[in-house]
């Protein structure tokens, strides 16, 4: 398999790689942190990139290599007409020499660090290997020579093997000269304290409808406003999430799944047999994946509904926000669907391990859901 086949462990299907995506949306504040350390002359060799998946972790850090390799250091000296002003943004033309070289893979001052290819097995590695990290000893040896700065971007921590998260933790104890680390962490609190502790944390927010538009617009999918605020409400403002969404047809399963909610306690069970029926197959895992995540986040909006008092705004589907007031009237019904939402959980992680068939997994939660009802 050639280079421009094998897989990007660190791309979502269906949308650009994050070297390629050329603005962020809704990070403003994670931005102007990181700005701010950069001005201050403070700027801290290892830094952690934290929140839930596709919030734009890795287009942050392929935007903060950019500019810390394409800008004069501000150690350099003044200059003939004083200090450079502060910058303001993160931002690099596309026609910048590093901006072309990193887009190629071919920035001699930035290291990626991810799960690679294997040719045994003929797919991406599960870990990432201590293997992979030893490589960075060339990339410091070699890149020395140049007397630039240097990057290295890891994505993301959550796949490091205990060995490869000790050699990052040794790494960060004793830190080449002139680099930054970037690192991606969708799961912080499962990290080393050790690493946790020499880090600066950028927390990134999950994304509003509006930024929500703009970036599915960037990455090549045009939405609807009212499509964009069912997508930030069921991926929780991840715009990874909002993509695989709209690859597998999310809003109308979710819009399916909110309509024989709705037939509740009165069960419309062949619309239900039908639901599970689509998920049976090897070519129906990626809609089995999803309808099993919609089925929980449906639960979790109606155990949100119970203990608040109204249904989360916005409305994810027509119809939704009645059928949420209609099944959580009260706390205790809250609190219901809550414990059946782990309980449902519980079920299909043990039913995926033995090999259930999906349609029958798919029927059986849903009739779980009845028994509350």
């Amino acid at each position: 398999m050639s280079d421009t086949e094998i897989p990007q462990p660190d791309r979502v299907e269906g949308a650009p790689h994050p070297r390629e995506t050329p603005r962020l949306f809704g990070q403003d504040k994670a931005e102007r942190d990181f700005l701010s350390a950069y001005s201050s002359g403070r700027l801290h060799h290892g830094w952690l990139l934290t929140g839930p998946k596709g919030l734009g972790k890795a287009t942050l850090a392929w935007r903060i290599a950019r500019f810390l390799l394409a800008t004069p250091d501000p150690d350099a000296g003044d200059g003939l007409f004083g200090a450079p002003p502060p910058p303001e943004t993160l931002d690099i033309a596309p026609d910048h020499p590093v901006a072309r070289r990193m887009l190629a893979l071919s920035e001699p001052g930035l290291f990626l660090l991810r799960r690679a290819w294997d040719d045994k097995a003929k797919r991406l590695k599960t870990q990432l290997t201590v293997d992979e990290v030893r490589k960075l000893k060339g990339f410091f040896t070699l890149s020395a020579a140049e007397g630039g700065r240097r990057v290295v971007i890891v994505d993301s921590m959550d796949e490091l093997n205990t060995n490869a998260a000790n050699a990052i933790l040794k790494l960060l104890e004793e830190p080449p000269a002139r680099t930054t680390l970037l690192m991606v962490a969708h799961q912080p609190s499962r990290l080393l304290p050790t690493i946790r502790s020499r880090c600066r944390e950028l927390r990134l927010a999950p994304l509003g409808p509006e930024d929500m538009a703009r970036a599915l617009a960037q990455a090549g999918a045009e939405v609807a406003p009212q499509e964009a605020q069912a997508l930030a409400a069921l991926s929780v403002g991840s715009v990874g999430a909002a993509i695989r969404l709209l690859n597998h047809d999310g809003l109308r399963l979710y819009g399916d799944l909110v309509q024989i909610l709705d037939t509740l306690p009165r069960l419309d069970r062949p619309r239900a047999i039908a639901l599970g029926e689509s998920t049976a197959g090897k070519a129906n895992e990626a809609r089995l994946d999803l309808t099993l995540t919609l089925m929980d986040t449906l639960l979790a909006r109606l155990a949100r509904t119970g203990v608040t008092g109204q249904p989360p705004a916005p409305e994810a589907a027509p119809g939704e926000s009645a059928m949420l007031a209609r099944l959580a009237p009260d706390p205790a019904k809250g609190r219901a669907w809550a414990q059946i939402a782990q309980e449902a959980g519980d079920r299909a992680r043990h039913a995926r391990a033995v090999n259930v068939d999906p349609a029958a997994l798919v029927l059986d939660m849903i009739l779980q859901l009845h028994k509350v009802a």
